[in-house]
């Protein structure tokens, strides 16, 4: 008669439970040394362009860049490791000797899916407390093509903003409420049919309560082809500073609380929130990837060894792993289009695979 406890004896679990761990960290320590020292070389060219940067810089891009890396792929690591730690279970037997001794699949499996949901809150408290932060400073150097960015936090890059027909470009935007801080700022004046009649550049702006004031600036008119050099003037008397906020939204920059808000933000102002939604409830959706891992490789623990059929159990985990990340991303993007609901978007995939690795649990175990 087997166990009906749902976790096998303290020693087995806590056994498993090093094991799986041991495994995860190898997988992606060696998929983050591999994938960082390729991104590495393909960024250093253009870091090292800018004149002043040098090795603090390159490490400053690893330090930014890793992050993203860990949150992307440890999931991709769950599932390999889920995978490298059951067949070596049932190469060597271990998985034959935990059945003979009453335990069920569910049983066997039970220390890894807890070490897992475990992986998966550790997960999201990394990615709220950590990657956001980091992905928000290099997504504004890299737009400022890796050059050193003006001081202030919650730094963005490459905003823009309409202000009746006429359009306002920075390159970044520092500082919050009337203390905003433009760099690389133009103006665009428009004429009739929409062509520029007057571009104004300048290398920083303020606000001036209302409209944004550009020093050391230069219009060039586009009627009279001339440029003049222009000590200060004063533009887009209808943009305030909370409207650069809103105009360009990263939500992997974003905590899950300040997207919230953000949200809210945007409901009334009457703009379109369904992308938002959907990468809102992804950021608790998408860490509990990990927790999926076990249940679509648990085909690789079951069945006999000496089959000669090890290495097919281990391509269909593979398989049922790399299919719900595809299926994931492709929610994700109908949800950001308005094709799904952005809740359904988020949590269909999850929802689907994990009624889909319980059915291969329970086949297996028949």
């Amino acid at each position: 008669m087997q166990n009906l406890d749902f976790f096998p004896s303290r020693t087995l679990t806590v056994y498993l439970a090093r094991l799986f761990v041991v495994r995860i960290a190898a997988v992606l320590v060696m998929l983050i040394l591999v994938l960082m020292m390729l991104d590495l070389l393909a960024k250093s060219g253009e870091i090292l362009a800018v004149p002043g940067n040098g090795q603090a810089q390159l490490l400053t891009y690893v330090s930014l860049r890793m992050p993203e890396l860990v949150e992307t792929f440890l999931p991709y690591s769950v599932l390999l490791a889920t995978i490298i730690t059951l067949l070596t279970l049932n190469q060597n037997s271990e998985v034959i000797a935990m059945k003979a001794a009453g335990m069920s699949a569910f049983q066997v499996l039970a220390p890894l899916l807890l070490t897992a949901l475990v992986v998966s809150g550790l997960s999201f408290a990394f990615n709220e407390r950590i990657v956001t932060r980091a992905t928000a400073t290099l997504s504004a150097w890299s737009a400022n093509d890796y050059a050193p960015l003006p001081p202030g936090s919650d730094v963005l890059a490459n905003v823009y903003l309409s202000d009746g027909t006429n359009v306002l470009m920075a390159e970044t935007v520092s500082g919050h409420g009337e203390s905003t801080r433009l760099s690389g700022v133009t103006w665009y004046r428009l004429g009739p049919g929409g062509l520029i009649a007057e571009q104004i550049t300048a290398p920083a702006a303020t606000y001036a309560a209302p409209g944004w004031r550009l020093t050391d600036a230069t219009r060039f008119s586009v009627e009279r082809v001339a440029r003049t050099a222009v000590p200060e003037v004063i533009v887009g008397e209808g943009i305030q500073p909370d409207a650069l906020r809103l105009s360009r939204v990263n939500p992997d920059a974003e905590t899950f609380r300040s997207l919230g808000q953000i949200i809210e933000q945007y409901r009334q102002a009457g703009r379109r929130t369904s992308a938002l939604e959907a990468s809102r409830w992804h950021k608790l959706s998408g860490p509990l990837a990990a927790f999926l891992m076990p249940l679509l490789g648990a085909i690789a623990a079951f069945g006999l060894a000496r089959s000669g059929k090890l290495f097919v159990r281990a391509l269909i985990g593979m398989a049922l792993g790399f299919a719900y990340f595809v299926f994931d991303n492709a929610a994700l993007a109908m949800g950001s289009f308005g094709g799904y609901p952005p809740v359904l978007a988020a949590w269909l995939p999850f929802v689907l695979f994990f009624l889909i690795g319980q059915t291969v649990l329970v086949r297996t175990e028949e």
